[in-house]
């Protein structure tokens, strides 16, 4: 097999295991874990039990690349925009972050949740997305990913919250996007606003459009 041969090989295979990823997390948001057998996953994907075993090697490990792929656009959602003033992608990350968990609410309370029971690969998924929404916040604030730890354990404070607000909105959806989002920028500010107090090195950053 030539190398172009090669390339047209590995493409397929990454489109059809990205397929397998979507018609897994279709699956996962309607029916839990438990209820989905090896079996129905290949009658919903159309393809032989094999196929999955063969790029996933078990229905854990299914799972855990849905959540893995989850991850990934929820921080590439929040992350986007890197080209605006701070203060302005700091809105823009928030704004990404809650359109995310609107549209994908079954994969949003995964991640945040920690997913199966006492999973410890998941929590450690949701653990290093926490960490990486905290160095994109820091990013957008300060023009850097790495902060001091007392700056650090505020942003996580805020983060935690972040997750508490949205999981109860997404459980209600009485209130607009729009609203939630401001409500935690404002919140956002507050912080940062503290943490100039306590981290001399870290100041507010001015807010949009000053």
């Amino acid at each position: 097999m030539n190398n172009s041969q090669q390339r047209g090989t590995t493409e397929r295979s990454q489109v059809r295991r990205a397929e397998l990823i979507a018609t897994g997390r279709k699956l996962f948001a309607d029916t839990s874990y438990d209820a989905l057998s090896m079996d129905d996953i290949a009658k919903h994907a159309n393809v032989a039990k094999g196929l999955i075993y063969y790029y996933f090697k078990s229905k854990r490990g299914y799972y855990l690349a849905i959540v893995e792929d989850s991850v990934a656009e929820l921080v590439v959602r929040a992350a986007s925009h890197a080209d605006l003033p701070r203060a302005e992608r700091t809105h823009r990350t928030i704004d990404g972050y809650l359109l995310y968990a609107q549209n994908h609410q079954a994969a949003y309370r995964t991640i945040v949740t920690g997913g199966v029971g006492f999973d410890t690969q998941v929590l450690a998924i949701r653990d290093a997305v926490r960490e990486e929404l905290i160095a994109t916040i820091a990013m957008g604030a300060y023009g850097r990913r790495e902060v001091p730890l007392l700056a650090r354990l505020a942003l996580r404070g805020w983060l935690n919250t972040v997750e508490s607000v949205t999981l109860d909105w997404l459980s209600h959806q009485e209130l607009e996007r729009d609203t939630i989002r401001e409500l935690l920028v404002r919140m956002l500010r507050k912080t940062l606003d503290t943490i100039g107090e306590f981290v001399p090195e870290c100041p507010s950053p001015p807010p949009a459009g000053t």
